[in-house]
This record gives structure tokens, C-alpha cells and sequence, in this order.
């Protein structure tokens, strides 16, 4: 079953692994990410 996942700090290390699991799962993933602490 298919479903829209929102994923808050999507850019960051467990975001970014998170939504790659989920999108290999065929969820759709929407990343949010305001890059505040990012280098």
C-alpha cells in the first residue's frame, strides 16, 4: 500500500536514508529541509 510520507530534515543523514527506504518501497516522499545547521 502506497502513501505520502512528509519527512522534516530530509537533507540530513537519517532524512535522506529514510526517504530513499521509503521510496524503494514506492511510498511517495515529500523532503523538507531549511539546511540551518548544514555545512
Amino acid at each position: 500500500m502506497s502513501s505520502r510520507v512528509l519527512i522534516t530534515g530530509g537533507a540530513g543523514f537519517i532524512g535522506s536514508h529514510l526517504s530513499e527506504r521509503l521510496l524503494a518501497e514506492g511510498h511517495d516522499v515529500i523532503c523538507v529541509d531549511n539546511f540551518f545547521t548544514g555545512s
